[in-house]
């Protein structure tokens, strides 16, 4: 933020940033990551704010590229462990 303009909020803003990622470390960056922060929950834009988080996050991304999605109903996942287990779902 202190480098000058454009910066990450002004980024934000113009809807050039679809996430965000920021690990800030000292006291310059505390009070950057404020502003980050505000303008990220402001225009609707994810924000991560630890390694663990953005490490996870892009796991997630990736899968989700790699494999798609798909849609079950939770009865029909639970069905399916059930049996894979030989557990009986029938109530019997």
């Amino acid at each position: 933020m202190n480098e000058g303009r454009p910066n990450i909020v002004d980024l934000v803003k113009t809807g050039k940033i679809g996430l965000v990622i920021n690990t800030p470390l000292g006291r310059e960056s505390f009070y950057d990551e404020k502003s980050i922060r505000r303008a990220a929950i402001r225009y609707n834009i994810p924000c991560i704010t630890t390694l663990a988080a953005a490490h996870a996050a892009a796991r997630g991304i990736r899968a989700l590229l790699e494999q798609g999605t798909e849609v079950a109903a939770l009865q029909d996942l639970h069905r399916g462990q059930a049996a894979a287990s030989g557990v009986s779902t029938s109530g019997d």
